[in-house]
């Protein structure tokens, strides 16, 4: 099989240039290796791999990129996740199955937040997230929906050595978020629902990327501590919840993004969450205190992610993600859109 040159290989591969091409050639004009070389040239304002991927990373996970100083940048972000599951009652305290029901909960959480970001420094970046929480749940005690403000996040991304091309690039992140949701220790299950923690938490955390061209690599570790929630009056058990002390958390994630084109990416990537036993404290009738503990949480994500570049400024992602165990959402979808940059 004949080899073809470079130059006519490259021609029959972008048949966008065909045309003009031909039209030189019918003005008596040779087309010379210049001007191939200049129509087959990148263009001003086009993308290349290593911007859409770094995009990417930005539009996943907003720990990867940051904003020059004194650039604000506004993003939306939506998203949707399902938790439903059977849950199997039976009485055997007689030796013998003598209740025996099946329970379905779930629930549907779609969550609005917008997001925005200011470029204290060069390589430091402040942060605001603020969710607008709808949830709906139909349980064997309440069937409804909420509609309230979730809990508003804080956090700071620094990045403490300057970018170099094919070298790992570190960042450091840091995190408050408020307990302004509708707290689930105050709220009646049996009339409403839950939107927020009910918690004060910090969290402290550090990734790492690497771009290989088309390929870019991404890690990050985090941990968490969480502030007691006091004064409570719920009733729960016949007893009052007067005190909940969470356990501290430790997360890691890890996956990739690829550049399939100049306009299209895709990522997939893995999180697990794990939260220690939280301590419960009740008060009965008779104004005794006792104490409770919940079980170790373990939540693990395999999500899917695939980014459009509809403009040099504007990348849409959208990732599909699955619980692969009991404590995380069965199903979430995430869009992201960026509305602002300045």
């Amino acid at each position: 099989m004949k080899i073809q040159s470079l130059p006519a290989l490259a021609l029959a591969l972008c048949g966008a240039f065909v045309q003009p091409l031909a039209l030189a050639q019918e003005s008596s004009t040779p087309a010379t290796s210049d001007a191939v070389r200049d129509a087959l040239a990148k263009k001003e304002g086009d993308a290349d791999n290593t911007t859409l991927l770094k995009e990417t990373l930005t539009a996943v996970d907003k720990q990867y990129s940051l904003i020059r100083k004194g650039q604000i940048q506004v993003n939306y972000e939506l998203n949707y996740a399902y938790i439903g599951q059977d849950k199997i009652n039976t009485d055997l305290s007689s030796g013998q199955a003598t209740l025996f029901s099946i329970e379905n909960s779930n629930s549907h959480t779609i969550t609005n937040t917008l997001m925005a970001d200011y470029g204290v420094l060069n390589n430091l970046t402040a942060n605001v997230s603020m969710p607008f929480i709808s949830r709906y749940a139909d349980n064997v005690g309440y069937s409804g929906v909420s509609h309230t403000l979730g809990d508003l996040g804080l956090n700071v991304r620094w990045q403490p050595h300057e970018v170099k091309r094919d070298e790992p690039t570190f960042t450091i992140t840091g995190g408050v978020r408020l307990a302004t949701g509708e707290s689930p220790f105050k709220v009646d299950n049996d009339k409403g629902l839950a939107t927020g923690s009910g918690i004060n938490t910090f969290s402290l955390g550090s990734n790492v990327t690497r771009i290989v061209d088309p390929v870019a690599l991404f890690g990050s570790v985090n941990v968490g501590y969480g502030l007691k929630a006091k004064h409570l009056h719920q009733q729960l058990y016949g007893a009052t919840l007067r005190e909940v002390k969470p356990g501290a958390s430790f997360g890691f994630g890890l996956g990739f993004a690829y550049a399939l084109s100049y306009k299209i990416t895709t990522s997939f990537s893995f999180q697990q969450s794990i939260s220690a036993r939280s301590t419960l404290t009740f008060e009965d009738g008779s104004g005794n205190l006792s104490k409770a503990h919940t079980s170790t949480q373990s939540a693990g994500i395999l999500s899917i992610g695939l980014g459009y570049r509809f403009t040099p400024k504007t990348t849409v992602n959208v990732t599909v993600g699955a619980g692969l165990t009991a404590s995380a959402p069965n199903l979430s979808m995430t869009m992201s859109v960026p509305l602002l940059l300045k």
